[in-house]
């Protein structure tokens, strides 16, 4: 998007020590004709936060040092005020409770790879987080109310759905799968990137690509044929590593109709057909992101306690991290909106547009979904998709019944609406009948008592 920049700016990036935090500061500060500005990180933990400000600050100072400034604090209220955009990158209690919420569902037949947006992971995660979330929302309303809010938090749906019924901040839940999935889309078809024509919508991590084209060609039978050939094992021995992989999206493809935007293990949690015996895992699941058992919970912590010693390396080898600018959306919102350039991304947002209308028309209008935006000056306009074809929104509506009881259950702190949620979550029905699934979430909430204030 060519042009200047009208202003200088300030972004607040709350949970800076996080993985997306220099990435997102380098995209910000490689925005062309940008007039510099202020860039705020928060974090409680002392020690991230000060390895995250030397390490923007560096990056500021090969961008331009007259333009940008870095400040930190432990306290969101010192820096909040004056701020354009918020970018919440939050973590709560996460390293302590990520066994928890592994380890006892497993005991109950509930195999999660991931666990971080629906199932007990998820909802528990929610319960942790989102209590927060509405504190930080309520100290922007008092401190920057015209600020716009960018999401990154998981899960990312009940994140989202607990700001719309608990505040008056506008707030845009964002994602790479729908961006990162379309690349990918490309490579298999084999056709440029900027030739590929396709559409996108649902919720977040269960998008569908209901259109993918090129010149007006549909890509679908010649892909389809392929993953057929994967699913069922039929793969030419040079090309068994690469296709051999991604088999749950692959399946879900052929039998529902269209690709869906997030990782195979991932997805697998959100359905009810491939977590549910041995011989569904073995046939369906691979390792890492595929599928893999306890994969998260395996290696988050170390993934943690990595970065924290890469930072630590890269500031005694006085190593300056500058990266192309990326794909994540919000350095691309913040220069359709500075420059009103007009730019479309894909956002999670309410479904309930005004007027009586739905975004995605059959999806509930009290709920979440992820659709293509319009941004530019006058800020973020989601665009009207229609309907799902009724298959698909059947799978996102079984989600998304869960995230309605999950985030409620997080606002009102009410054990008993976690425990419903969980009887409605695709996973864990297919799995344990509703006394065993009480019994679960009420050990859960024995073992996270501690990080749980609140609940009754």
């Amino acid at each position: 998007m060519p042009g200047q920049c009208d202003r200088p700016i300030k972004v607040t990036i709350l949970g800076a020590g996080s993985t997306f935090t220099l990435r997102l500061a380098n995209d910000i500060m490689n925005i062309p004709g940008n007039q510099g500005g202020r860039i705020a990180l928060v974090d409680v933990d002392r020690k991230r936060l000060r390895q995250m400000k030397e390490l923007v600050e560096r990056v500021a100072a090969e961008r331009g040092a007259d333009r940008w400034t870095v400040q930190a604090s432990t306290e969101r209220t010192r820096v909040l005020r004056g701020t354009d955009y918020i970018i919440s990158c939050i973590e709560v209690s996460g390293v302590e409770c990520v066994r928890f919420d592994n380890d006892i569902p497993a005991k109950y037949g509930v195999d999660q790879c991931i666990g971080d947006t629906i199932g007990p992971g998820g909802l528990f995660k929610g319960l942790r987080t989102i209590p927060v979330w509405l504190e930080i929302l309520r100290d922007i309303e008092e401190h920057c109310p015209r600020a716009l809010v960018l999401n990154y938090t998981n899960p990312m749906n009940m994140m989202c759905l607990a700001s719309y019924r608990s505040s008056s901040m506008p707030v845009l839940g964002l994602c790479h799968s729908v961006q990162g999935t379309s690349q990918l889309l490309a490579r298999w078809a084999d056709v440029p990137y900027e030739e590929l024509e396709w559409e996108c919508a649902g919720i977040n991590h269960l998008a569908w690509f209901t259109k993918l084209e090129h010149r007006g060609k549909d890509l679908y039978p010649r892909l389809k044929q392929r993953w057929a050939r994967d699913v069922a094992g039929r793969i030419p021995g040079q090309e068994k590593e690469a296709r051999d992989r991604d088999l749950v999206r692959k399946d879900m493809a052929l039998h529902f109709g269209a690709f869906i935007t997030e990782s195979s293990g991932h997805l697998s949690e959100y359905l009810p057909y491939y977590r549910k015996r041995d011989d569904l895992l073995k046939r369906y699941t691979r390792p890492r992101y595929d599928g893999e058992s306890s994969f998260y919970a395996n290696n988050w912590p170390q993934w943690r306690a990595s970065a924290d010693q890469n930072r630590a390396e890269m500031l005694k080898k006085k190593e300056t991290p500058l990266h192309d600018r990326s794909f994540e959306y919000a350095s691309w919102i913040i220069e359709a909106r500075e420059k009103n350039s007009p730019w479309r991304i894909h956002g999670n947002v309410y479904n309930r547009a005004g007027n009586g209308g739905r975004l995605i028309s059959n999806l509930p209008d009290d709920g979440c979904v992820e659709v293509a935006c319009l941004v530019d000056r006058n800020g973020v306009a989601p665009t009207r998709f229609g309907a799902l074809p009724p298959q698909m929104a059947a799978i996102c509506n079984s989600n998304m019944s869960m995230f309605d009881l999950g985030a409620q259950a997080a606002i009102e702190k009410s054990v008993e609406k976690a425990i419903h949620a969980l009887m409605l979550d695709p996973l864990c029905a297919t799995v344990c009948s509703p006394e065993e699934i009480k019994r679960m979430t009420l050990e859960l909430f024995e073992a996270e008592a501690d990080f749980l204030p609140g609940f009754e």
